[in-house]
This record gives C-alpha cells, structure tokens and sequence, in this order.
C-alpha cells in the first residue's frame, strides 16, 4: 500500500510539474519558458501565422561555446496566443553525414518558414556556413515541409542570384578590368565602401551573390522576397523568390550600399514597407536602424534609430530578428529580438516589445511587462 500511495504522489507531482501556469503577458529579456516549463530554444527566429496558429521557428542551442555551431537544428513551438508556446520538437535536423551541406557542426541560423498556396507546402529558408568554412561560404539554405512543424526536408544551399543584375546596376558594377580601389581613385566610384575590393557585385556575378543574415516577407498579392546582408555585410539586397518559395528569379535590387547592415527585418504598414536592422558589430549590440519605402524596389529613406530611452543605443542589449503582425489587431506589430550570450548561447533571452509609430517613424520602448 505504502508504495502504491508513493507512486500515486510522484505521479501527482510530476503533473503538478508539467502543468505549468498559463500567461498572458510578455516579459523582454527573461527566461521565456514553453508549456514544459523550459526556457525556449529558437534563436535568430521568425514566425509563421497559419490557419489560425502561430509557428515559432529558430536555431536550437546547446551549452557552451560548441552551441554557436549548428548541433541539433532547427526548432518549432505552437501557439494560440503567442504568450504560450509548445514545443513541437526539432523541425530540420542536422545531417550525422560530414560531407552533408547541413552537416553537425555548420552554421545553421535565422531560419524563417512562410506558406506556399501554390504547392501547398511549406518552405524554410536560412543562413549556412558550410562546416569548416567560418564565414566564407555565405549561403542560403532552403528546405520544405508538408506540414508547419515539418519534418522538413533540406533541398540544397546555393548563392542568391546567379548570373543576374541588380535593378539599380550601374556601369561601374559591370566593369571588367582590376576593381580595386586604386583602379578607381580618379573620382569615379559610385557609392562609398571600405573594403579593398571595391565591385563585390561583379565579383560574385557568375557564382551568386554573398548572403547572410536574412529574412522573409510575403506581400498582399502573394510574391515572396528574400532580404539579406551581402557583398561582405556592406549592403542589403532584397530578391524576388520564384512562385513556389525555393529559389531566387535574378530580380532583385540593392539598398544602403557601404552601410554595413545586418539583422534585417521587414514588414508592411498602411501601404509602405519598413526595415529595421543592426550595424555589424558582431555579438555585441549596437544602435538600431530603421528605414521605410513607398515600394520594396523603390527608393528606400533612413529614419534613424527606432529605440527611444535608456539603453536605446544598444537596442536595449538585443538584435533584431523579426516583426510580426499581430492577426485581428489593427495596427498591432511585436518587434522580436535576441540577446546573444555567446559563451553559452542555450542561455540566449528574447526582447519581444511593442512597435508602435510617430508618423511613419517606428518607435520603440523599453517595458518590463506588457500585453498586446
């Protein structure tokens, strides 16, 4: 009986254990437990709002330094209201075959899965360095899925864009003879940029254009974009994707050049098309940016710096990583942000806060608890 009796209490505490106590609110920068309990694993993430649900996707880390590489994959929670989120396990996982693009041991990061209506399925793409390649390879990945948590099914990695031109080409990007920046000191080059090697653009043209941190946006008439950090991190590309999400059609255009941007985030208001991003400082934190533009091929204009009050300099310690439109709340946009903490990323918090406006500049404020 006494075991029967101790048996019935261990059964009742680990239910009492995994039943965790609902939420309905956000707190940026603290631990963000999922209906487990655990502090959620889905760095450099993005969000998928389907049928009615909200899919959370990021890179999955683990303890210590090793975390920084790819050893597990890609993560998925669920949610019905965004404060609470189940796990749904591992979406994409790393190959065990060392020669496998996505290989243990890779760079697998910000990965972000939209919806095609088209295949009816669902795509992923995402950031990879090739194992044992640091940060030289600059590829994009892509993967599907016939469900929103996946399993998904990697296809392959390549550079966006091969073989194609900007739409805002110029001359300059076109020239054939030594792109130095000496070739150049008579006055004739285009656009400010630091690096020795002064026409990235046409360096890359045969092979595919470099791409890095990145993002996803799907506009109201159904075409699908890629935004990414190229050309060594100096400047921003938007592509235009082919009608089944898997790959890049050439079209594409060229933003900030020599601004050294990364972190991109996109999304659409009242008709105009806004980016908020990071300078390239590595892990560590720097001062937002911000930008808005009539037509996402158009003349886009800097804004400044979207975060306002203490720490505003510092992106409030975080870097952006999504914005996401809240379904049935007008004019309702949550920023997304992750603190890194590279020494054990699995540690890695989320600054989720309310992205509201001043006219058509983003506004951003610190609040240590809020509710949508």
């Amino acid at each position: 009986m006494k075991y029967f009796l101790y048996f019935g209490l261990f059964v009742c505490l680990s239910l009492v254990s995994s039943c965790q106590k609902k939420t309905g609110s956000f707190r940026p920068g603290m631990l963000f437990p999922d209906t487990d309990g655990v502090h959620i694993n889905a760095h450099g993430g993005g969000i998928l709002s389907h049928n009615g649900k909200y899919y959370w996707f990021g890179e999955h880390k683990i303890a210590g330094k090793l975390g920084n590489s790819a050893q597990v994959g890609v993560s998925c929670y669920s949610s019905d209201d965004l404060y609470n989120w189940k796990n749904e396990g591992i979406a994409l996982a790393v190959s065990e075959d060392s020669t496998h693009d996505i290989a243990r041991g890779c760079v697998l990061e910000r990965p972000k899965v939209i919806y095609n209506a088209k295949n009816n399925n669902y795509v992923m793409w995402f950031h990879l360095e090739r194992k044992g390649n640091s940060y030289s390879s600059a590829l994009t990945g892509v993967a599907v899925a016939d469900k929103p948590e996946g399993p998904y099914r990697f296809i392959r990695s390549f550079r966006p864009d091969a073989g194609a031109w900007p739409v805002n080409v110029s001359d300059f990007h076109k020239r054939t003879d030594n792109r130095t920046k000496e070739a150049f000191s008579g006055g004739d080059l285009p656009e400010p940029i630091d690096s020795g090697m002064m026409n990235l653009i046409g360096r890359d043209f045969e092979k595919g254009q470099m791409s890095r941190d990145m993002n996803l946006f799907v506009d109201d008439d159904g075409r699908a974009y890629l935004v990414h950090a190229s050309e060594e991190n100096s400047t921003l590309h938007i592509s235009e994707l082919t009608d089944d999400y898997t790959d890049t059609r050439g079209h594409y255009v060229r933003l900030f050049p020599g601004r050294f941007m990364e972190a991109p985030a996109l999304f659409k208001r009242d008709g105009k098309y806004y980016l908020i991003m990071s300078g390239c400082t590595g892990w560590a934190p720097n001062e937002a940016r911000s930008a808005v533009a009539d037509s996402l091929f158009g003349e886009w204009r800097e804004l400044g710096n979207p975060c306002v009050g203490e720490d505003a300099d510092l992106t409030f310690h975080s870097q952006s990583t999504y914005v996401l439109p809240v379904d049935g709340k007008e004019d309702c946009f949550i920023f997304m942000a992750d603190r890194w903490v590279p020494e054990n990323p699995i540690d890695g918090r989320y600054v989720w806060l309310p992205l509201t406006f001043e006219g058509e500049k983003p506004v951003l404020r610190w609040t240590d608890e809020w509710s949508y």
